[in-house]
């Protein structure tokens, strides 16, 4: 199938051309024929399957006709980042359009969103606590919204910001067309899908589980040694563009200044960074200017980065909802990836839900030339399916500079997803 079977505005198909999408995504191929019905739609995907262009589509389409300069989308988004990422594709994609699109949300001050909402957009990006404060200042006007997108609702549940949707939901027309995407359906997101939906068509692609072109490997290790392991490993291994996620932000910062006095080209991305600085730990990585970013799970959604090979938990997440969304950073759009566990034995409960996840057992690994002390692996080796590396002209990216000396023994052959940097 091509872009071309939706019939869409010309405008439309040449932002498609321009932003390189030949075929559409299976959850594209579902979503947006259905969406430009009109239908209610729920959307059941996780992360990197190209859902926010499953809905941006049709309502860029929608919007090219009717008044221009009045309000009449509002898409809901979790975090800053994801807010950003979902305006950057409406930019792109409606680029030869006159629709225009803002972002909502705290962290910055409101005066340039006023502004913006003042000279008129039809599309309004926004995070829930910003709306609302937005809202009670008579700053936005939702009283024309025709489409409410609802965008990785369980998160927003896990944020608390479901008491905020609902206040955010008396300030919209009833009359309305609504799309609900959430990779999972815990009990209260299917409650709040059920009352807001009206007759969804429902759209489901790779629930639950992390991607197929992701592979997984578990690293047992002390807490004591994850730095020391860390650092060997990016130094074994040819990973291109990495992302380490940490529990905390002390943590991450941490991290972050030791791999950088290893020569790394690093940033930290946590929540007590000003938005400026952590959009330009966003921009540095998605550029190219930075090779590895240590976030905490503010990362997790939201960070639409091409061609991440790795994605290392420093710390094995709280929950396998988590780990997903963690690991979907990583083989997007059907290219392939690599995920790497560091666990503790405190860890083996959470080891187990997330093998139930996958449906089979996960490969313990040692690490070669990695001095464990007195600290013995529970290994128990179970083969992982070979995938071929997803970078491999980023190879030799990751290291502004590093001595050939400083090269550690070689790694286990690539039939077991472990590659020799070139250097």
């Amino acid at each position: 199938m091509k872009f071309e079977h939706f019939s869409l505005d010309p405008r439309l198909e040449a932002g498609i051309k321009a932003v390189g999408y030949t075929e559409p995504t299976p959850i594209q191929q579902q979503a947006i024929p259905v969406v430009l019905q009109g239908r209610d739609v729920l959307g059941l995907a996780q992360t990197g399957t190209g859902k926010t262009a499953a809905f941006a589509l049709p309502i860029l389409q929608r919007l090219t006709r009717g008044p221009l300069r009045r309000t009449r989308a509002l898409i809901v988004a979790p975090t800053r980042e994801l807010a950003e990422q979902i305006h950057e594709s409406i930019g792109e994609l409606g680029q030869k359009t006159k629709v225009r699109s803002t972002t909502v949300y705290g962290g910055v001050g409101k005066g340039p969103q006023i502004t913006a909402l003042k000279q008129g957009v039809e599309i309004v990006v926004a995070c829930p606590g910003r709306l609302l404060d937005l809202i009670g200042e008579g700053a936005v006007d939702l009283s024309h919204i025709e489409v409410l997108v609802l965008d990785e609702a369980d998160r927003m549940c896990d944020m608390g910001f479901l008491p905020d949707i609902r206040r955010i939901l008396k300030h919209l027309p009833e009359k309305r067309q609504t799309l609900f995407f959430s990779a999972t359906m815990p009990d209260d997101i299917r409650e709040l899908a059920d009352n807001i939906l009206n007759n969804p068509v429902t759209v489901q692609i790779g629930m639950i589980a992390p991607a197929k072109t992701v592979a997984h490997a578990l690293y047992p290790v002390p807490q004591n040694l994850k730095t020391d392991m860390v650092i060997t490993m990016l130094d074994q291994m040819a990973i291109g563009r990495a992302l380490i996620f940490t529990r905390t932000k002390y943590r991450a910062r941490s991290l972050a200044r030791k791999l950088e006095k290893q020569k790394y080209r690093v940033a930290a991305l946590q929540g007590n960074m000003s938005q400026n600085q952590r959009q330009k730990a966003i921009n540095g990585f998605r550029d190219g200017q930075v090779d590895i970013l240590v976030a905490t799970d503010i990362a997790a959604r939201g960070i639409d980065v091409p061609e991440i090979s790795h994605v290392i938990n420093f710390d094995m997440p709280d929950t396998v909802d988590a780990y997903t969304h963690r690991i979907g950073r990583t083989g997007r759009a059907e290219e392939s990836g690599m995920a790497f566990t560091f666990t503790t034995p405190d860890d083996e409960a959470m080891v187990r839900g997330v093998e139930k996840v996958l449906g089979k057992p996960i490969e313990r690994r040692r690490l070669d030339g990695f001095d464990y002390g007195e600290f013995v692996p529970d290994m128990q080796i179970r083969p992982l399916p070979h995938i071929p590396h997803p970078n491999k002209k980023n190879h030799n990216r990751n290291r502004s500079r590093r001595n050939n000396t400083q090269r550690s023994p070689a790694l286990p052959a690539p039939g077991q997803a472990h590659y020799k940097n070139k250097r």
